[in-house]
């Protein structure tokens, strides 16, 4: 039975009505709570009748109220979701309904209301969303959402570039010493290393018995790096990793990089390396997928040198073009001495999901199918261009994703 409200104290009134709008309309289905009418024609310090408090339960409900059945109700007309919302809260409230909003009912475009991108965590998550849904922007949020999206770019490349650069050049210096012993080429670092019984302790100096020096030239593009990607939706978060890796590689004078993305059709990035935010707003995520006519390009254009060639797949191998044709492309790859690698995704974590048949047709004619995360990447890149075989590095740990 259902109490009355004039017989609460005003306090218990106010506590009785804040639990009434958090738990929804559902309470009152259980008898023993008043209506929403009753509690705040009651309840004096809220000032406001039943009947002004009923859109902000309806914007509540939508959100967080039960659905029966399987069914959804339909979607609210934003303006005014969003004009009961601010009528009640602050904006760091307002920011948290919306972002529940968002993950939960799927209203990508509260993204773009003044009070919710401040408030979100900026990653790699939020920049697919952005990305994806970026023909929603207005155009009054389109410089903020690019300034957050270029913010996680930056800071995954900060995070990634030192540990790329290390190991790519030092792949590919394989004479630890220079035929041209001059100060510019000291390696510091190694000379110190090597040196420490010489530390003169009274004087505070190190004598040094014997320098180390980096090669006085190094090579130019003694590798091609062709980076293959699958930008269909289940593949966003390796789009993202992708852009940044690649942009990686090409800031290094001994790789020669090209950044290929497909869903359908065929779009070729290299032209936009060195601007992983423009790689990315150039992207089309979701759609179809032709991985033989994206490595049919690759092949055809990218691939000059295939001894010298990493060619990097990366695609969760769900085909919807001629798969045939693909495993036959490969296998020319692969007979050509390419070192053809297939990254089921480029990502931080999770388990990926992707065609397990196509994935042991692969492994059969000798590609490596497997999850990466970007610096496991970084040491599958380094083994390859130390000629090493990458099993033990793979299957030591676990992210083989086949058999």
């Amino acid at each position: 039975m259902s109490v009355d409200p004039k017989n609460l104290s005003e306090k218990d009134r106010d506590a009785l009505l804040r639990w009434r709008l958090a738990l929804g309309p559902a309470a009152e289905k259980t008898g023993a709570c008043p209506s929403l009418r009753a509690l705040a024609g009651a309840s004096a310090s809220v000032g406001l009748g039943g009947g002004d408090l009923e859109p902000l339960d309806d914007a509540l409900s939508f959100v967080y109220g039960e659905r029966s059945g399987g069914r959804e109700g339909p979607k609210p007309y934003i303006p005014e979701w969003l004009g009961a919302l601010r009528s009640f809260f602050r904006d760091d409230v307002i920011a948290l309904v919306q972002k529940d909003a968002i993950e939960k009912k799927g209203l990508t475009q509260l993204l773009f209301e003044p009070e919710t991108l401040p408030f979100l965590e900026k990653n790699v998550e939020l920049v697919t969303t952005l990305v994806s849904a970026r023909g929603l922007i207005p155009d009054e949020a389109k410089s903020l959402a690019r300034t957050i999206v270029r913010e996680v770019v930056d800071e995954l490349r900060k995070k990634l570039e030192s540990t790329v650069r290390t190991a790519v050049i030092g792949a590919l210096r394989r004479d630890r010493t220079s035929p041209l012993p001059i100060a510019r080429n000291i390696d510091w670092k190694r000379t110190i290393r090597h040196n420490l019984k010489g530390w003169d302790a009274e004087n505070k100096r190190l004598v040094p018995e014997r320098f180390y020096f980096w090669p006085n030239q190094r090579r130019h593009h003694e590798w091609d790096v062709t980076l293959v990607v699958d930008q269909s939706g289940s593949m966003a978060e390796s789009v993202v990793y992708s852009s940044v890796m690649a942009a990686i590689f090409a800031s290094l004078d001994v790789l020669r990089t090209r950044l290929v993305l497909f869903d359908t059709e065929v779009v070729d990035m290299t032209h936009l390396l060195s601007d992983p935010v423009e790689v990315l707003f150039s992207t089309q995520l979701g759609g179809g997928t032709d991985i033989n006519r994206a490595v049919a390009y690759a092949q055809a254009n990218h691939v000059q040198r295939p001894e010298k060639t990493l060619f990097l797949l990366i695609t969760d191998l769900y085909e919807g073009g001629n798969a045939q044709e693909l495993l036959a492309r490969l296998r020319q790859l692969v007979d050509s001495r390419a070192k053809v690698l297939c990254l089921l995704a480029l990502s931080d974590g999770g388990k990926p999901s992707y065609d397990q048949a196509m994935a042991k047709e692969l492994t059969a004619m000798g590609i490596p199918c497997f999850g990466c995360t970007p610096r496991k990447l970084v040491d599958v890149v380094e083994r390859v261009m130390r000629n090493q075989d990458l099993t033990p590095l793979l299957s030591s740990e676990k992210e083989l994703s086949h058999g």
